[in-house]
């Protein structure tokens, strides 16, 4: 993969225009914790949109956890029906999107394997990703096959739905392209006819963590999309504030402090000139500030908190609906690889066992 043509490609994605009606989208996410509200902002509430434009294809990448969290496979299934019970609870429609998870449908793995076959060590060694987290990986015992493969595996999750779109941020361009050039090659050796998946660009605001710093996982300051009530208070009443607001008399300024960066995301507009003009004359306090951001967190939470209770609390109901939607996944992927296996020449079905 020349510099040449990702350049190339890359020009051409960056200029995609909105997708055409009939569309099919596929995106998933991780199971190595519960959501969090990064998660909703970078990721799901796109979903909740794209739903009702397009063939949609949601999943649980269990597989794509293992990478990292592979010492602790049970924690992964556990968050596998937590996180399927949140993309429910949230808003997405079991009925309308295909909800799948990654592991229960089989042709993924397979799908990768021919992949595999075709994609070069140097395309995987210049992928920013592990570049930049190599070292990371060396030190914390997750330098491994599947890490480093991992975009492989990500092209086959796109391909084996014969998705023509993915959604994506601007700064995930070059992982597209990745999949892209696997799906080009790949059509290009057999005769194939896979879509190469064109990017639905989604805007990710930047989220600032409960201590200020960048919100991470590993930085422990993230907090969880449908968290209690008692803990979602002491979250935010332990949230840092502008550093001037030493004293409740001390005027502020609000774009210095993360608590404003919330409400900006959570609240209704009209709270927004309420906080600007109380922090910056002293005319509220960060306990009202943070009171009433609590608040507004609540009411977004409060539904969504109930029906992914419910649903865990009623295991054969959440099993059915997950079932229904991996026999859904894989009656699209089984054509895929129909097709994937005639023009490679492997034999289609049946066949002597070994």
């Amino acid at each position: 993969m020349s510099q040449e043509t990702i350049t190339s490609s890359e020009r051409q994605i960056r200029q995609s225009e909105k997708p055409p009606k009939g569309s099919r989208v596929m995106s998933g996410m991780r199971t190595t914790a519960r959501l969090h509200i990064g998660n909703y902002f970078g990721a799901l509430k796109n979903w909740l949109e794209l739903q009702h434009e397009y063939e949609c294809y949601f999943g649980a990448m269990d597989w794509h956890a293992m990478t990292t969290a592979y010492k602790t496979p049970h924690e992964i299934q556990h968050f596998v029906r937590d996180i399927y019970a949140e993309f429910i609870a949230w808003g997405l429609d079991p009925a309308k999107t295909t909800i799948f998870v990654q592991s229960r449908v089989p042709e993924h793995l397979e799908l990768n394997m021919f992949f595999s076959m075709i994609t070069s060590m140097g395309w995987l060694e210049r992928v920013p990703t592990w570049k930049d987290a190599e070292e990371e990986a060396k030190a914390n015992d997750t330098h491994n096959l599947g890490r480093f493969s991992y975009p492989v595996l990500q092209a086959a999750d796109i391909a084996v739905y014969s998705a023509t779109h993915v959604p994506i941020g601007q700064d995930q361009i070059s992982h597209l392209e990745l999949s892209r050039e696997i799906v080009r090659r790949f059509n290009f050796l057999y005769g194939a006819k896979l879509p190469e998946p064109k990017p639905i660009f989604t805007s990710t605001p930047t989220l600032l963590g409960s201590d200020g710093r960048k919100m991470s996982k590993s930085y422990g300051n993230t907090f969880n999309l449908t968290q209690e009530e008692d803990e979602l208070t002491k979250t935010i009443r332990a949230m840092p504030t502008d550093p001037a607001r030493v004293r409740r008399n001390d005027p502020g300024e609000p774009t210095k402090c993360p608590v404003y960066s919330y409400h900006k995301l959570f609240s209704k507009p009209e709270d927004l000139p309420w906080v600007e003009t109380g922090c910056r004359t002293a005319g509220i306090g960060c306990g009202d500030c943070k009171k009433r951001l609590t608040e507004n967190i609540n009411n977004l939470m409060a539904e969504p908190r109930a029906k992914k209770k419910e649903l865990l609390q009623s295991p054969d109901t959440l099993d059915s609906i997950i079932d229904d939607g991996c026999r859904r996944a894989r009656k699209v992927a089984k054509k895929t690889l129909e097709q994937v296996r005639e023009c490679t020449g492997f034999q289609v079905s049946g066949g002597d066992a070994f």
